[in-house]
């Protein structure tokens, strides 16, 4: 199946890039070469093969959601230089002046 450069055009500006006329031209003869084989994989008979997500029988190993008590609010706080009634004290980020909040 070919596409033309009419339709690479079209593709283009919906993905809204600007190519050259040889891009255009080189884009059309990959997208046809893509298309042309996607066209061979749909002759192959599917008919009775599950579908399948991954053939190497692995599954994911994961641990439980344990909720665990941490309490690093006080270290954390007696490492920052700059505190203010146990919150942490920072440079503004939208202000012009070095003001600390």
């Amino acid at each position: 199946m070919s596409i033309s450069i009419e339709e690479v055009k079209k593709i283009a500006q919906l993905a809204r890039i600007k190519l050259t006329p040889s891009e255009e031209k080189r884009h059309a003869g990959t997208i046809s070469t893509i298309l042309d084989f996607v066209a061979v994989l749909n002759e192959v008979d599917t008919e009775g093969v599950e579908p399948t997500a991954q053939v190497t029988g692995l599954e994911d190993v994961v641990r439980d959601d344990v909720v665990q008590v941490c309490d690093y609010k006080k270290q954390l706080l007696a490492a920052m230089p700059s505190i203010n009634v146990n919150l942490l004290k920072v440079p503004a980020v939208f202000s012009d002046s070095e003001d600390v909040i």
